[in-house]
């Protein structure tokens, strides 16, 4: 049995890109992010000065929909770093009077869709960037599960469904209305997403508008089977760069 094992070929988990100087791209690294929510807030700055003070990269938002409430999302390429450092920080301090809203929880791990140029930048520094950017404080943050219908496609459907979906996100982006966060969080989630999004910009209006041209996607309209909760919230603090 054992001899049989051995014979079996490992499966590849590293995350593949584009042709890069002439020599695909392939990475083990990926930026891991957690999104927690909490009311009971007095003062999102000193909650961001004890984050600062425990060397936590992140951000604080305040909670557009709880005058109590606010939403803190950690990064690291380390998982253990989230129970390490962002477990200790958040029970401690001015994080130790928060009170969590569970059903926000979100966390998940960035990942390549096989021709990025930069794969190096589009796991790790684009999201970085992103969601520490000071010029786009305002962001939505929400998880969803596709429907087993959509497993079912063959490839190229699915990629047909996804470039329909994705069309929209890019022309938001190129417009600098909205910019998105692409998390998977396949068996990370307790309650089975299959990824988290975040939607980061100048303003919150054109967040919420691409949320609605989204829901006329055959993705959204056929192929989901949950959306949310959804997140909304402005940066109260960020981390540098």
């Amino acid at each position: 049995m054992e001899r049989g094992r051995a014979r079996l070929e490992a499966p590849d988990l590293s995350e593949k890109g584009g042709l890069k100087n002439g020599e695909p791209q392939r990475s083990d690294e990926r930026l891991f992010m957690q999104f927690f929510a909490f009311s009971g807030s007095r003062g999102a700055a000193a909650i961001g000065a004890h984050l600062r003070e425990a060397g936590v990269s992140g951000v604080v938002y305040e909670d557009l929909n709880d005058p109590t409430g606010i939403g803190i999302l950690t990064m690291s390429t380390r998982p253990d770093a989230f129970l390490d450092r962002v477990r200790p920080a958040l029970v401690s301090g001015a994080c130790a009077s928060l009170v969590q809203k569970p059903e926000f929880t979100m966390f998940g791990r960035t990942y390549s869709l096989g021709y990025e140029p930069d794969l190096a930048d589009a796991l790790i520094h684009r999201p970085r960037r992103t969601v520490l950017n000071t010029e786009w404080p305002w962001a939505i943050w929400y998880p969803l599960r596709r429907s087993g219908k959509f497993a079912q496609l063959d490839e190229q459907e699915q990629r047909t469904i996804l470039k329909e979906h994705g069309a929209i996100g890019m022309t938001f982006g190129a417009a600098d209305y909205a910019h998105d966060i692409r998390l998977a969080c396949h068996g990370l989630d307790r309650e089975d997403n299959d990824f988290v999004i975040g939607l980061i910009g100048k303003e919150l209006f054109p967040l919420s508008a691409v949320v609605q041209a989204m829901r006329k996607t055959q993705q959204t309209a056929l192929y989901l089977d949950r959306l949310g909760p959804f997140f909304v919230g402005r940066v109260a603090w960020q981390s540098a760069l």
